[in-house]
């Protein structure tokens, strides 16, 4: 809602400068923190071991919003969506690579199931749309599918929401800078000459709640997983079709497709969900195992040794 009101009452037609500035702003707003003596041992090390792991979600972040954004231009926003349904399973299969980690049939099946039960519900009834946007909505989705799964990855190997946060912010940013020197650099100078600068303080309180936002993204990845939390995703989109069909009176256009798509996302939902529960159950069950082995052989071992 905000970006909404910076873009559109106040008609800041700058969105590059805005994420600039949101991920800038956060940035600094974590910078006290990272110098505290908690953090400040573990840049350099995080830095040196991690580094390109966090460069490439800083990349493919926003990377992911740039071409999202400029694929809106050649499609409509339905097919945008349509395509965009697929990050789940895309994230499995470069899961694969990335982290190591191979879904089972079942849990391929349940994404599959979800990602149908999407794409009929936000299904227009049409596809219309140029090659040039497809193939910029597919990078996207690509670059979304990407970051999720290196943020999995780095966040696995004892790196932390708030540093993770702190380190992409610049990358990203660099990312953008060429994007904004030749898109929107001269036209906002003309437009703070104009309009003063109001809007500033706008973008300043984006900047927190983007900052916030940015550090619960990474928490549910963190807390869950790669694949779950665009899975978490999708389903918040039906959640906004079925309360818009109930409490904002858009009924009439509640299809039997709609309808059918809702129930096959959430059903895709409710067993991956089911699936994602019972392998943790199962991975922490083998890992009481092996530690109460473990504990018994040293129990038994020779007190000498």
């Amino acid at each position: 809602m905000l970006n909404r009101w910076v873009l559109g009452v106040y008609r800041f037609k700058f969105p590059i400068f805005l994420t600039m500035s949101h991920l800038a702003i956060g940035f600094c707003i974590l910078a006290p923190v990272m110098a505290l003596p908690t953090f400040r041992p573990l840049h350099h090390p995080t830095i040196r071991k991690q580094g390109r792991g966090i460069a490439a979600v800083g990349f493919f972040k926003v990377m992911n919003i740039v071409l999202n954004n400029a694929s809106l231009v050649y499609i409509t926003l339905s097919l945008n969506q349509i395509i965009r349904s697929a990050i789940p399973v895309i994230t499995a299969g470069i899961g694969v690579f990335v982290e190591n980690k191979i879904p089972t049939g079942p849990e391929l099946s349940s994404l599959l199931l979800l990602t149908s039960g999407v794409v009929l519900s936000v299904w227009e009834g049409s596809i219309t749309g140029s090659v040039t946007g497809i193939a910029i909505a597919l990078s996207s989705t690509l670059s979304g599918a990407a970051m999720l799964s290196f943020s999995g990855k780095i966040l696995s190997e004892k790196l932390d929401v708030l540093r993770l946060t702190f380190y992409t912010a610049p990358v990203s940013v660099g990312v953008l800078i060429p994007f904004f020197i030749f898109q929107e650099a001269v036209p906002l100078w003309q437009h703070f000459q104009q309009n003063g600068y109001s809007v500033l303080l706008l973008i300043l309180i984006g900047a927190v709640n983007a900052v916030a936002y940015n550090i619960l993204h990474y928490q549910v990845i963190f807390a869950t997983s790669s694949i779950m939390t665009p899975v978490i995703g999708m389903i918040k989109v039906i959640g906004v079709i079925v309360l818009s069909a109930v409490y904002l009176g858009e009924k009439r256009i509640f299809s039997l497709r709609m309808l059918l798509g809702c129930a096959l996302a959430i059903a895709g939902f409710g067993a991956y969900s089911l699936l994602q529960s019972q392998r943790r159950a199962h991975e922490v069950g083998r890992a009481s195992a092996v530690g109460s082995t473990d504990e018994k052989y040293l129990l038994q071992r020779p007190s000498s040794v």
